[in-house]
């Protein structure tokens, strides 16, 4: 699928002034678009980044996002919420799901670790953009593969955390792991807490853009929308 929205602007333009054998312009001849397509795959490619978030809490009207980051090409976009963001129950996460909406539209997908819909990241994504009044992707603005399913359908292991799929594919674990004295504190606003959070977030990326670049080399990508 072309997504206009990726090309420059003088990309565009040429491409709306290119004409298929039959004489019509490719953007309206779609049969000779997809075999252009096909032929000139830089049109086709898609900016992937892998994102994961931090919670306070599992439901997303009683708790909030603590940290996002996602993770591309080497660089993290995204942080850890303030303490004093942390403390005013007004504020919480609202500025940082503005921030999240405005950093995911630079990219065509992203990959989540059981997070797609009836799991946690997307749907606790959305439900708290909306309480925010945040400008939430729409339907098939961008795609997600939840790389949960790949290791699920392509490995054959006793049990599917990441941690575990790292472990058997030699990829290097965090070093920051769940601890539940450090999210209580964070919860009341400690800053060391705070930062322990964004580095546990932050190597939990790493570790699935790594698992993804194994796997995702035996599966097709889907279409399933953000």
């Amino acid at each position: 699928m072309l997504n206009l929205n990726r090309l420059k602007k003088d990309e565009i333009i040429w491409l709306f002034n290119q004409k298929c054998k039959h004489r019509h312009r490719l953007l309206e001849h779609p049969r000779c678009l997809e075999e252009f397509l096909k032929n000139n795959q830089s049109f086709l490619s898609e900016r992937v980044g892998h994102l994961d978030i931090e919670t306070v809490g599992l439901n997303a009207n009683y708790d909030y996002i603590i940290s996002y980051c996602i993770y591309a090409d080497g660089k993290f976009l995204g942080r850890v919420l303030t303490p004093k963001e942390v403390l005013n129950w007004k504020i919480l996460d609202k500025n940082l799901m503005y921030e999240f909406c405005k950093d995911i539209k630079q990219f065509d997908r992203v990959t989540v670790y059981w997070g797609k819909e009836r799991r946690h990241d997307i749907p606790f994504l959305r439900s708290r953009a909306i309480k925010a009044g945040a400008d939430f992707p729409l339907y098939r603005e961008i795609f997600v593969t939840d790389v949960y399913d790949l290791c699920k359908n392509k490995l054959r292991l006793d049990y599917y955390r990441l941690e575990n799929v790292c472990k058997f594919l030699n990829i290097s674990a965090k070093q920051h792991p769940l601890n539940p004295d450090i999210w209580q504190q964070a919860k009341l606003g400690n800053q060391k807490a705070l930062n322990y959070i964004w580095l546990h977030n932050k190597e939990d990326v790493v570790s699935l853009s790594k698992v993804y670049a194994v796997i995702e080399k035996y599966s097709s990508r889907n279409k399933t929308s953000i």
